[in-house]
């Protein structure tokens, strides 16, 4: 029997689970997709008979493979002892549960054209054109709905089952934040959680929002723990972010390690840490541009009147004259020693973008070949 549709006022549904004493558990959050980088942050894991994996939400949208990711996910979860949290990108039970809405359904024609808005298409998408159905502005949603529920019924099941919130002896999972008190989709989709947050018993994981967003210093992808709220935030950028991650947080341990796909090189000569330096990022990131030239231009943040050179022009998103709004920038140098492994996110005629244990940054010197 089918699930009622997820109306996303409604409280959020709690699971509680028992993990017995000794026990660790791994949390990933915001996979989005991405299940390359998936199968090599476990790989990395190297997860025991013993451990528990934690799938804080986000499994699904904006990268390249939703569909085989959920795939991935659900025989893992058969394999394994695999608990997943339902984020603001995977309840697409919807689309077949909910009753026909036209405003509703707009948006979900809308979402279809317009490819998501990421990598590649979403989770609906790609299920209609494994049947063959094409994607269009005229496209009979109707019909569309129906094929979907006539082939994909695990993959609904498996989405119906998620709850909100995992509550065990000792931790909370949920994928934006812990206010219940907010319904459901508050619980999937409560943004920069951590400026909001109240101390709570347990410790409680969450992801969602992008770590690089809590920092206007340095781009910073590492998991914050933050011992006087009790919370830990993991959401490492993967997909969201040119230089993003996939992270995984180890309990009891405290400790944790990530994933990328970025090539590695050592640096050739020393570099000290730039002075003066700024994170232009999402949702404060409207700029002034002042010059451009040569792929870059030099830009003047609206709000702080930060000046910044060297900003990459395909960096710019949406322009009106002079008048800009630019992808997550920083002109942060990176301090590093002769010999330092970085991670090349890109070479430019001005310098590398690259990282160095979660924090990106620029290099201006050479790489060892």
């Amino acid at each position: 029997m089918r699930a009622a549709p997820l109306y996303l006022n409604a409280p959020p549904t709690v699971e509680r689970l028992h993990i017995g004493p000794g026990r660790r558990i791994a949390a990933i959050s915001d996979i989005h997709g991405n299940l390359a980088y998936l199968r090599g942050l476990l790989d990395k894991c190297a997860l025991g008979d013993d451990d528990v994996l934690m799938l804080v939400g986000d499994l699904l949208e904006k990268g390249p493979d939703p569909l085989g990711t959920l795939r991935y996910v659900m025989e893992l979860s058969r394999q394994r002892e695999v608990h997943t949290v339902c984020g603001n990108c995977d309840f697409w039970q919807n689309f077949c549960d909910l009753p026909d809405d036209p405003e509703q359904d707009a948006f979900y024609l809308r979402y279809l054209v317009g490819r998501n808005k990421g990598w590649g298409d979403g989770l609906i998408a790609q299920m209609l054109q494994e049947q063959g159905v094409a994607i269009a502005p005229d496209m009979d949603l109707v019909a569309a709905k129906a094929v979907v529920r006539a082939n994909y019924e695990p993959e609904l099941d498996f989405l119906r089952a998620l709850p909100h919130i995992i509550e065990t002896e000792d931790y909370i999972f949920v994928h934006g934040g812990l206010v219940p008190e907010k319904g459901a989709f508050a619980c999937m989709k409560q943004d920069a959680y951590r400026a909001v947050a109240k101390p709570h018993p347990k410790w409680t994981v969450v992801g969602h929002w992008p770590l690089v967003l809590y920092r206007e210093d340095i781009t910073d992808a590492r998991p914050i723990i933050d011992r006087d709220l009790k919370l830990i935030s993991i959401d490492g950028g993967c997909v969201l972010k040119e230089d993003g991650q996939l992270n995984a947080f180890f309990l009891p341990d405290m400790t944790w390690c990530s994933y990328d796909r970025f090539p590695t090189a050592r640096v050739r000569t020393a570099q000290a840490a730039s002075p003066r330096h700024y994170y232009i990022r999402h949702g404060d990131n409207r700029v002034e541009i002042l010059a451009e030239g040569d792929g870059f231009c030099r830009v003047r943040h609206l709000r702080t009147g930060y000046v910044m050179d060297d900003v990459p022009l395909d960096h710019i998103l949406t322009r009106d004259g002079a008048m800009a709004t630019v992808n997550d920038i920083t002109d942060y140098r990176l301090p590093l020693a002769a010999g330092d492994v970085i991670s090349v996110v890109r070479e430019t005629s001005r310098g590398i973008m690259c990282k160095k244990d979660g924090v990106s940054g620029w290099y201006d010197g050479e790489l060892e070949t």
